[in-house]
């Protein structure tokens, strides 16, 4: 009985999903309308005079695609001089800590209780409805969901606001029978790593684990220990696991590694694109991994084509706009009182009918030292042939530019930190050349005749210097995340620095 009516609760959340399926652009149109109507009432909506606004058109021509720092001064109003109706016209309560992959410093991104219910939980309920579409028994709702969620640094910053993690945000608030159903949040946020995967650990191995919800990364240091402490195998600790709903780092460096720690054929991965700033995507079928563009979540998407990246005044398209096999840097205007703002990750839409995408990169974390466009998802396709070929696995990775000199010309240095070192490394770094130069023509560009790039530079690293290093920058755990490309040396050269001090 039980099983009936938690398939019935599933079946049902599908309903908004069909919905948005059938009628993108007019959900889309809405969203748009409801944004701008709340936004009149706002500081920022009198400035930009938002009571002129008619259509679309209008929306793009008014205001200028909008980084952090635009926004900055009107977040400052609301965490510094404690105003409200500034971004939004209901009190902002929350404000998540986002530290992203190329910043040092935390931005503060607004969370409304409508974008609370509205985006993130709303799509949580989304990516259950897809799951249990292709998945008709499944049984996960019926034992417990493992969450390493990030930390639960909630700082009030005066009256009625705090400060937090995403995901600290996300499970103070969830629904009390959902809490149920989850790591208690008094382990799953807790501040200290280490304290964090000791509680955890000893909680999961003695309850009835069904599911995760985590980054890829640091759910496979928490399961390692887990296999580790207790000597059994994931399939005999949890005979009932059936699904890991995963995000905030692409899937394909780790998918050999938890195929052969959970070597079942009833186990599952189910991708999502939950960030600060909104819950944007999910999975749509067990066979195509890509994801499905959320269209109900009081979200107003546009995207900007590669051709106008690095462009003051970018001109960006709606939805309606896109084309399948082109990147896109995305643009978003939400409940929480983002404005046509940049979160900075490109995406490349696969289908129109219905909007599937993947997602490529960022723009901020790429190489283009020698104009050969390097993006992340290059790297990782590549490094997964390479693997396959030479038996490797890897943990984590970073790239950066090795800069042209009198001797040498320019060149990336790959710094990995390998589970299994390849069976030959020169095949190694030979494969990812040769996938690199398949998967980017800049890249093979480049490389011809080795004028202006060289063969790419590989050094191995010890077992757990990615842990460390980040451990000891504070961002251990969570949605941190180690930068994957970057345009220049500043954190390879940090954990070089790391790796000799430590030597």
């Amino acid at each position: 009985m039980i099983r009936k009516i938690a398939r019935a609760i599933l079946t049902s959340y599908y309903k908004p999903v069909e919905k948005f399926l059938e009628d993108p652009i007019g959900t889309q149109q809405k969203n748009l309308e409801l944004l701008l109507e709340h936004g009149r009432h706002t500081l920022f909506g009198y400035e930009k005079k938002f009571d002129s606004i008619g259509n679309a058109e209008d929306y793009a021509a008014r205001l200028p695609v909008m980084s952090y720092e635009d926004l900055r001064p009107y977040l400052d109003k609301i965490l510094v001089d404690k105003q409200q109706n500034v971004l939004w016209d209901t009190p902002v309560k929350w404000f998540a800590m986002s530290s992203g992959t190329t910043q040092d410093k935390s931005k503060y991104i607004p969370v409304t209780e409508e974008s609370l219910q509205n985006c993130h939980y709303r799509c949580g309920y989304h990516m259950l409805a897809l799951y249990a579409a292709h998945y008709p028994d499944t049984a996960f709702m019926l034992g417990k969901t493992l969450v390493l969620g990030g930390s639960q640094q909630i700082n009030r910053i005066g009256g009625d606001t705090f400060t937090g993690d995403i995901s600290a945000i996300l499970m103070k608030n969830v629904p009390f029978w959902a809490k149920r159903a989850r790591t208690p949040e008094s382990i799953a946020l807790l501040s200290d790593w280490e304290e964090k995967l000791e509680k955890l650990t000893e909680y999961a191995v003695n309850a009835d684990i069904r599911a995760f919800v985590g980054v890829p990364s640091w759910t496979m240091v928490l399961l390692k220990k887990i296999v580790a402490e207790t000597g059994k195998p994931l399939t005999e600790l949890w005979p009932n696991l059936e699904v890991f709903f995963h995000g905030g780092v692409s899937f394909i460096p780790f998918q050999e590694q938890y195929e052969q720690l959970i070597p079942s054929p009833d186990m599952h991965y189910w991708e999502t694109y939950n960030a600060s700033e909104g819950f944007f995507g999910v999975q749509y079928s067990p066979e195509s991994k890509e994801m499905l563009l959320l269209l109900d979540n009081e979200i107003y998407y546009e995207f900007i084509p590669k051709s106008e990246w690095g462009e003051e005044r970018p001109e960006a398209v709606p939805l309606e706009g896109v084309q399948t096999g082109c990147p896109y840097a995305m643009v978003i205007s939400t409940s929480g009182g983002l404005w046509r703002y940049q979160i900075g990750d490109t995406v490349e839409f696969t289908s129109t009918h219905p909007y599937l995408f993947k997602i490529t990169g960022r723009t901020k974390q790429f190489i283009n030292a020698f104009g050969e466009e390097l993006i992340v998802e290059n790297a990782d396709r590549a490094l997964d042939h390479a693997c396959q070929r030479t038996h490797a696995k890897i943990v984590e990775y970073t790239v950066a530019p090795v800069y042209f000199d009198s001797r040498h010309n320019g060149a990336h240095e790959w710094l990995i930190e390998f589970e299994n070192q390849p069976s030959d490394m020169d095949l190694f770094v030979e494969l990812l050349d040769e996938n690199l130069k398949k998967l980017n023509s800049d890249y093979e560009a480049k490389r011809s005749y080795n004028l202006s790039l060289g063969k790419p530079v590989v050094k191995p690293l010890q077992p757990d210097t990615f842990y460390n290093w980040m451990k000891q920058r504070d961002k251990a755990g969570g949605q941190n995340k180690v930068p994957k490309l970057s345009n220049d040396r500043k954190y390879v050269e940090s954990i070089l620095a790391f790796v000799s001090s430590n030597s």
